[in-house]
């Protein structure tokens, strides 16, 4: 199974935990933007995969078929923009688990990601680390001794480490505490971002916390940093949960009402299932709604993506037919 369809001991609050560094190969221009010079690239990556190996395959994007592109997306494995600017040029390493996955050609030339479910900062650092210092060891890097190592955004240069993890806070939403939680946390230096990263908006609750700050700092003090803010945060919502819990019909009314419009209707959008879904994943991690798994929690997020939808059905539809088949899979998921 998949990381993004298992459970852990936070993963009612804390889904999700990526670690993303950012690199530059020695040698190589940065911000690449003629095809021969990303073919250069993509060649010296291609050509020394086998002495990387971790069980990752080459994907060009232009090779790719729309479907399969968006719903590596959907799952914030590929960037958006990756996908949308570096669509013609870009290219990537993915393994079957999907836990691993390096864009190259993005901003940087190569964007190692791990990932890993729930809040696994020290494990998911461990292996991109691991990973890293074998994929410099096969083709070498950009280094400088006085600022580390060197990225085409200075935001980025020192460790190029970036950590994040992806929260669930319907309670602190419900509550009216959201905004001073989150504004509270951005003091500290750390990012709060949508689903999608950069520049996208919180959609069902969900919400990305990040480190700002990449230059003068271990890789282990980030991770630390960010550990301490991910669990206060997961305490904040937990407290938040319980005083929802107090006022029991109420809680249970939002919840039912939630799961009776997925299990009943016929045609339902992908933002409006993400908002109901955020109801029934708070019911379930509750205790009130009996009637679904966690498992089946989590592939309702997933397969009720545009893409990933498609994808599990095997087929392609148009925006209007896809609103009915997302009912159809609800109910199928629900069922099984």
């Amino acid at each position: 199974m998949n990381w993004y369809l298992q459970s852990s001991e936070n993963s009612d609050v804390a889904i999700s935990t990526r670690i993303r560094i950012a690199r530059n190969l020695h040698g190589f221009k940065f911000n690449l933007s003629k095809k021969e010079e990303i073919e250069l690239l993509e060649n010296k990556v291609k050509d020394n995969l086998f002495n990387i190996n971790y069980g990752l395959k080459f994907f060009k994007l232009k090779d790719m078929d729309e479907i399969t592109k968006m719903s590596l997306v959907e799952k914030n494995l590929l960037s958006p923009d990756f996908v949308l600017k570096r669509n013609e040029t870009g290219s990537i390493l993915i393994n079957d688990d999907e836990n691993i996955c390096i864009m190259i050609g993005e901003e940087d030339h190569l964007r190692i990601q791990v990932f890993s479910n729930g809040l696994d900062l020290k494990n998911t650092l461990n292996l991109a680390i691991e990973l890293d210092k074998k994929i410099e060891q096969t083709l070498g890097y950009a280094v400088s001794k006085k600022y580390g190592y060197l990225t085409a955004c200075p935001s980025n240069i020192g460790t190029g480490l970036r950590a994040s993890v992806m929260v669930h806070l319907p309670a602190l939403t419900k509550t009216k505490n959201t905004k001073k939680i989150l504004q509270a946390v951005s003091n500290f230096g750390i990012n709060i971002r949508g689903v999608y990263g950069e520049n996208t908006e919180s959609t069902g609750d969900m919400y990305q916390i990040s480190n700002k700050q990449t230059l003068g700092i271990s890789e282990k003090e980030i991770i630390e940093n960010l550990n301490i803010i991910v669990e206060k945060i997961i305490e904040q919502e937990r407290k938040a949960r319980k005083i929802l819990a107090k006022d029991d019909i109420e809680l249970e009314d939002i919840v039912y009402r939630s799961y009776g419009i997925l299990n009943n209707c016929r045609k339902i959008s992908s933002d409006e299932s993400r908002k109901l879904l955020s109801n029934i994943k708070l019911g379930t991690d509750l205790g009130i709604l009996k009637e679904l798994t966690d498992l089946k929690v989590k592939k309702l997020y997933l397969y009720t993506k545009p893409a990933n939808m498609q994808k599990y059905l095997g087929e392609q539809y148009e925006t209007i037919e896809r609103d009915i088949k997302r009912a159809e899979v609800i109910k199928q998921i629900i069922k099984e």
